[in-house]
């Protein structure tokens, strides 16, 4: 591709926050001499939601600075100067393709109805001469390579994976480019505090199973830590569904979530430890899990905003209640369970959950309290360190009954409490 010679590349970065294997950028720089970036902290993301939990509470909030403030130093790495915005993108990606004469904007492509209504605004925002150039790069298998048309997407999670997994090819993780450096350029912004969010500082609880920083590199670092300096993933598929402490399981997703890591570096870094060391099943359930990831997200391009209604995907018409004293109990940690409520405390006290934690306060809270499942969606969107739309909301149908579970289980808590908390050791330490 012959790079333009006369003007100035934007990359508009979203939920694909790092230089590492990500096509927007590799596509922007190919293309053009020089590259300027920009990032919004759009305010709608931090407002209250109809459920009355702000969109985006404290915890992903503070990861997402972290990661702002990294992406922004490796971005400079590559001659790329990151501007960054609390203000809507409507409002200031104008002004960057005025002041840079930009004539071609590159971002990762949404489909779920909020990031598309932004990037309408967007659009309506500068001229209609402005090309946008957007890719799918938040998957593991590409929507161009899998063998169906989105419309055709399984029912059931199986059949997804046995006919990608047979069909179809990762591709391979892009390479980093560096830009040429734009002299005298001149960027004032700054990334906002969590007070300027209009969110509480907090100190880290010294419980939580989720320490970690935002960005790129302490994505890449833990990937490391958890492969090959303790080769924890040998033993992924056996320790998965622990509750307490950070290698119990990866935790890459909220790295995912906010795209500073990729689904494809993991699996071909996956690939790197078989061929260095061994595969088993703990190997193989590691990109198990990830195809989870990308069934869902396929789902939700099925079925567009039908995940996000009463009836979900299935358009089922059960009797939900919205008591709002019955929500407090539940998000409190004040309900009968007590495996429940330690789940529910350590998320409040830490934004994050382990996996089985999640399945049950889930069903918990759908089966059982009958509560309206998206009352529940909207408590975990708000306060998760990892929200992804797409996995929490096909979670949270499939938990509910009017999603992707051909079996419309319900998790016995108690029973699940004797399992995966044998010794009270859980309980112990979060209902103290």
């Amino acid at each position: 591709m012959q790079k333009k010679q006369d003007n100035i590349g934007l990359v508009w970065f979203r939920n694909d926050l790092r230089v590492q294997d990500n096509q927007v950028l590799h596509e922007a720089v190919m293309a053009h001499d020089s590259i300027i970036a920009c990032y919004c902290f759009d305010p709608r993301h931090y407002d209250l939601t109809a459920y009355g939990f702000k969109k985006t509470e404290k915890y992903r909030a503070q990861f997402l600075i972290e990661t702002i403030e990294d992406l922004k130093i490796k971005l400079k790495n590559l001659h790329i100067e990151l501007f960054v915005f609390n203000e809507k993108p409507e409002i200031e990606l104008p002004k960057l393709v005025e002041n840079f004469k930009i004539t071609s904007i590159y971002l990762q492509k949404e489909w779920t109805t909020e990031e598309v209504d932004v990037f309408e605004k967007v659009k309506l925002a500068v001229s209609d001469e402005i090309i946008f150039k957007s890719y799918y790069d938040q998957f593991l298998y590409h929507p161009e390579d899998i063998p169906m048309s989105f419309d055709k997407i399984p029912k059931v999670y199986t059949a997804f994976r046995k006919k990608v997994e047979k069909y179809c090819d990762i591709r391979p993780s892009e390479e980093n480019k560096t830009a040429q450096p734009i002299e005298n350029i001149s960027n004032t912004t700054e990334i906002p505090s969590l007070e300027d969010l209009g969110l509480d500082t907090f100190e880290k609880h010294p419980e939580s199973a989720f320490p970690f920083n935002g960005g790129e590199t302490s994505a890449l670092d833990r990937l490391d830590h958890y492969f090959f300096e303790t080769k924890k993933l040998g033993s992924y598929k056996k320790t998965r569904n622990g509750l307490i402490g950070t290698d119990y399981s990866s935790k890459f997703s909220a790295w995912l979530a906010n795209g500073s890591i990729s689904a494809r570096t993991i699996y071909w870094k996956v690939k790197d430890f078989e061929e260095e060391y061994f595969s088993n099943d703990s190997t193989y359930w590691l990109i198990f899990e990830l195809i989870w990831r990308d069934f869902f997200k396929y789902v939700s391009l099925k079925h567009d905003n039908a995940i996000f209604k009463i009836g979900g995907i299935l358009d089922k018409d059960y009797d939900w209640k919205t008591s709002e004293r019955e929500v407090k109990k539940w998000i409190n940690g004040e309900t009968r369970s007590d495996f429940v409520n330690a789940n529910m405390i350590e998320f409040k006290e830490t934004g994050f959950m382990s996996n089985r934690g999640r399945q049950n306060v889930a069903s918990f809270f759908a089966k059982d309290m009958l509560l309206d499942w998206r009352i529940g969606a909207a408590y975990f969107e708000s306060v998760l360190v990892d929200y992804d739309v797409h996995s929490n909301y096909g979670n949270w149908m499939y938990l509910a009954g009017v999603g992707n579970d051909p079996r419309d289980r319900k998790f016995n808590v108690d029973s699940q409490a004797d399992r995966y908390d044998e010794n009270g050791t859980f309980r112990e330490l979060w209902l103290q």
